[in-house]
């Protein structure tokens, strides 16, 4: 039996990751677990440590492990502390291992730290060789939306459909899909983000900034500015929080200058941040072009 399918063992774990519910996963009792399951739900557990900012006790536990699972999970911690280029090579070294490269969490966990470095092709050869994986899935049709290419996210997401029914990540990565598409979409992923967020069960600071984006593609600003406002009041420096509240404040014209200086602290070089820096010194490069003509 597929230990992530409704009736396995790893379903509530597995959905907890995925809804954002990270103190749960790590919180979650596997003494009752089946020893083919215990590995899985530990690499769970150690993933939502890293996310909760606890990458520095991830690393200690997997130091001198061998299983490929926790290499994997310890190149993803080494990346969250800030060590890109080493983790990076960790993963290289290890997916140059046939038995590794074939193995679905080192191909999720490694694709997410080569994505994460900007190796976007080299995560998808190494997330293309899964076997109706839709963690792997998930990854692949993020890269493919951060890539502009909407119509191989569409096409994966079909794919996934046919074998996965509905399953949780595959509703995710179509809502993901159908906020780049728009029209009629926005409305479809807003009650898929909706439903997650409001629901006792299943919300999260992560549910909620994703309801607060549907809710800003449909024209709504008032209500993802509280959307936005309730998750930071449940996390104050979650990134991704910051960056939409800090869009929605320059959307409305109000000054971000404050909440410009708080995704600093909270994420130095977060995708918003790098993007604006690099727009900025282009902009500056353009403008030594031209000089200010002065009237004699």
């Amino acid at each position: 039996m597929d230990p992530y399918s409704a009736e396995g063992e790893l379903i509530n774990i597995h959905n907890h990751f995925h809804q954002g519910q990270y103190q749960l996963v790590a919180d979650f009792d596997t003494s009752t677990l089946s020893p083919d399951n215990a590995l899985p739900a530990r690499v769970l557990q150690l993933r939502a440590r890293i996310a909760l900012g606890q990458a520095a006790d991830a690393l200690a536990e997997v130091k001198g492990e061998n299983a490929p699972e926790l290499v994997a999970v310890g190149a993803l911690a080494l990346q969250a502390l800030g060590n890109a280029e080493q983790a990076v090579g960790m993963i290289e070294k290890l997916t140059a291992r046939e038995a590794a490269a074939e193995n679905g969490t080192v191909q999720v966990v490694g694709g997410t730290v080569l994505a994460a470095a900007g190796k976007a092709e080299e995560a998808l050869a190494l997330l293309g060789r899964h076997q109706g994986n839709l963690d792997a899935v998930a990854l692949i049709v993020q890269i493919y939306l951060q890539q502009n290419r909407n119509d191989l996210a569409v096409k994966e997401v079909a794919a996934a459909r046919r074998w996965a029914q509905d399953s949780l990540l595959v509703n995710l990565a179509e809502s993901w899909v159908g906020l780049r598409l728009g029209g009629e979409k926005y409305q479809q992923a807003f009650y898929v983000f909706e439903e997650l967020a409001q629901a006792p069960a299943t919300s999260s600071v992560p549910t909620l900034v994703d309801q607060a984006v549907a809710e800003l593609h449909l024209g709504r600003t008032e209500e993802a500015q509280a959307a936005l406002e309730e998750a930071l009041k449940k996390n104050p420096e979650y990134a991704e929080a910051i960056a939409n509240l800090l869009v929605l404040n320059v959307i409305a014209g109000k000054n971000a200058d404050e909440l410009t200086s708080s995704l600093k602290k909270a994420d130095a070089q977060h995708p918003f941040l790098t993007d604006l820096a690099e727009k900025s010194d282009l902009f500056d490069k353009a403008a030594t072009k031209y000089k200010a003509k002065v009237a004699a």
